[in-house]
């Protein structure tokens, strides 16, 4: 009988869908029955944003707060693997997947469930999946992997292209100088080798080894330098996020955030990262070591 293997993602851009395609087409390949769901909202965000709808999410993402989704079904009552396709919204699991992370008929899939994380990310996706590990042990399911796609590109230049693509809906070279935004075609074609290396332990439903192999391949790769600012990032957004549903003017201080990030950004960042190669970086390898794992564990 052939293994059954549900991938459930949201997308905006369609760039989840390209990569879920290419990750499971070896599983197909080998025989598996694989069934895609796309999770929408009953309203659903406008793509292209606006600057202004963006920086609105910022709260909700924050404090977890899930909205309504769109009816949605599965074909099967259980499965042998299930894929969980996401995005990180200001450092956090995007309120679509959230939302659907807590939806009951989710989490009774998931109950007892192998599970494997995908997610394409401009690269700070390291808070949002701490959070999303902890959804998945609340439904009772079994983390067996994590691939974690990001646009290679250095973090200034993504941060501008990035903004391009979401503000005017283009992948494509911002005037004509940057390079495309987001995971590079190359490495969204590369999923199809975790594929392969999925479905060998698909097949003998033992999971052993094979988040490392997976990362062997380059399906989890961290940057120290950016692991440093989601750490200071993650507790400063936090903040805001309180602070900012707590005011009437709750626009104008979304405003006031708009332009503090960008601050924080190109002014702050740099600072938190001299600061921490002239402090810690060569003085404290246990902790870098210990803050690493943390991040590539499955199970905390």
């Amino acid at each position: 009988m052939s293994k059954k293997v549900l991938a459930i993602y949201y997308t905006q851009s369609g760039q989840l869908s390209e990569i879920i395609d290419c990750f499971t087409a070896p599983l197909i390949a080998s025989g598996a029955s694989v069934e895609k769901v796309e999770i929408n909202l009953k309203h659903n965000y406008a793509f292209p944003w606006t600057t202004d709808s963006f920086f609105s999410v910022m709260p909700d993402c924050q404090l977890d707060v899930p909205a309504e989704l769109a009816p949605f079904e599965f074909k099967e009552k259980a499965y042998d693997l299930i894929i969980l396709g996401y995005q990180a919204w200001f450092l956090s699991p995007s309120i679509p997947f959230n939302s659907f992370m807590r939806h009951a008929a989710i989490k009774a899939i998931l109950n007892n469930t192998p599970v494997i994380t995908v997610t394409g990310a401009r690269n700070m996706w390291l808070n949002a999946f701490v959070r999303v590990k902890k959804l998945i042990h609340a439904a009772g399911a079994k983390h067996v992997g994590n691939i974690a796609l990001v646009d290679t590109h250095p973090n200034p230049v993504s941060f501008v292209t990035i903004f391009h693509w979401m503000l005017h809906g283009k992948k494509d070279k911002y005037l004509n100088i940057f390079p495309p935004p987001g995971v590079s075609d190359a490495d969204i074609r590369h999923t199809s080798v975790f594929g392969e290396q999925v479905s060998s332990h698909l097949n003998s439903n033992n999971w052993v080894g094979m988040q490392e192999e997976l990362d062997n391949a380059g399906a989890v790769k961290l940057n120290y330098n950016l692991m440093i600012i989601e750490s200071v990032a993650g507790k400063i957004f936090k903040f805001w996020a309180n602070f900012i549903v707590k005011r009437k003017n709750r626009a104008a201080w979304l405003k006031v955030f708009k332009y503090y990030l960008l601050i924080a950004f190109f002014v702050g960042a740099p600072i938190v990262i001299t600061l921490d190669a002239i402090f810690f970086r060569f003085f404290t390898p246990k902790r870098i070591r210990a803050k690493k794992q943390y991040f590539l564990n499955l199970t905390n």
